[in-house]
């Protein structure tokens, strides 16, 4: 552990998205054009410290992962207790 005091912390996050098309088109479509967050930190703790537990919590933060690197999407639908596969959709 880092030992380090933090007396408050608060995140704000922005999810910059869009989602259009047509559901009865069959159309449906979302683009992705960001995700912006901002840490609000209050400790007396000297800053390169705090700057070493933020870079750490960042990198093991699961949900920046899947922001910040490909990652492997592997679906399967079953429907019925059968599997229904389909193009576009699952692994299958």
């Amino acid at each position: 552990m880092m030992k380090i005091e933090v007396k408050r912390a608060s995140v704000k996050v922005r999810f910059r998205k869009l989602l259009g098309g047509s559901v009865l088109k069959g159309t449906v479509f979302n683009k992705w054009d960001g995700v912006d967050t901002h840490l609000s930190v209050e400790s007396d703790a000297p800053p390169e410290k705090l700057a070493h537990l933020i870079r750490n919590a960042k990198n093991g933060c699961f949900a920046e992962g899947l922001f910040v690197q490909p990652v492997p999407l592997n679906s399967t639908v079953e429907v019925n207790g059968a599997p229904l596969p389909f193009e576009g959709v699952t692994s299958d």
